[in-house]
């Protein structure tokens, strides 16, 4: 786990709700559990102040950062995937996006994988569909000073084709099934009686494994998905154990902030 991903899963999954700040201090006491180095964290705090996902702010405990709007909008969208509330309703329209040209090759990586965390993929260069509207969408767009057309549409045909275009079902499903396997060793691997920190460590490496399913599935309503779908097994198992393991998290968490 690299320091910039562990700052993200950090506040979202912590901080946020305790008022999205923190000292640099706190921030280098709450990696230290995940083997992450002081100058590491410092380093990606940085960047993440030139992305515009954080800013400088004065503490009572001394310099630090707090989230800006546009992490806020990032951070609440990600938990509504990762915690997600019972089934989402579909109604069997599907979100198309028509992009204006993007030369710049960098620039149109940064889009792609943007577009795709917000559950999105090409059926072309330019035309990307979704199950829902993202409300990221627009923020991510007029922050790129992109232009695109976008329309609600009705499949002519049988929707799982379509998702059997868009997306692969086959690789993720094995990629399930192999987060699955890994999060019941780590979370075996924990000892009765664990230090906060050693919990909120573990919780940690769940929560990332478990996050970076939001580069890749995007959400799809049940009935288009296969019979069995490991997605669903592995979703119970996650929102279990983090639920579980949530006390002593938090309770390190608040320890760590004073």
């Amino acid at each position: 786990m690299n320091a910039r991903a562990a700052l993200f899963d950090l506040y979202g999954d912590h901080l946020r709700s305790r008022g999205g700040k923190a000292s640099v201090a706190a921030l280098v006491r709450l990696l230290a559990p995940l083997e992450i180095a002081a100058p590491a964290v410092r380093t990606a705090v940085s960047r993440m102040v030139r992305q515009g996902w954080l800013d400088r702010a004065r503490l009572p405990q001394g310099p630090g950062y707090v989230v800006t709007p546009k992490c806020v909008r990032r951070l609440d969208e990600a938990a509504l995937r990762i915690y997600r509330a019972g089934t989402i309703k579909w109604h069997g329209r599907w979100h198309l996006i028509v992009l204006e040209p993007v030369r710049e090759r960098a620039r149109r990586e940064r889009l792609r994988a943007d577009l795709a965390f917000l559950g999105y993929a090409p059926l072309s260069e330019t035309t990307w569909v979704g199950p829902r509207p993202s409300p990221e969408l627009d923020p991510l767009l007029a922050n790129e000073h992109i232009r695109a057309d976008r329309f609600e549409a009705v499949l002519d045909g049988d929707p799982r084709e379509l998702v059997a275009r868009a997306w692969d079902l086959d690789s993720m499903g094995r990629a399930y099934e192999q987060w699955l396997s890994d999060a019941q060793e780590l979370v075996g691997g924990l000892p009765d009686g664990a230090p906060d920190a050693q919990v909120f460590a573990t919780r940690s490496r769940l929560l990332h494994g478990w996050r970076n399913f939001l580069f890749r599935d995007p959400g799809l309503p049940a009935e288009l998905l296969p019979p069995g779908w490991p997605g669903e097994k592995a979703r119970a198992f996650f929102e279990q154990e983090a639920a579980r393991l949530m006390p002593s998290a938090a309770a390190f968490v608040d320890k760590e902030l004073l």
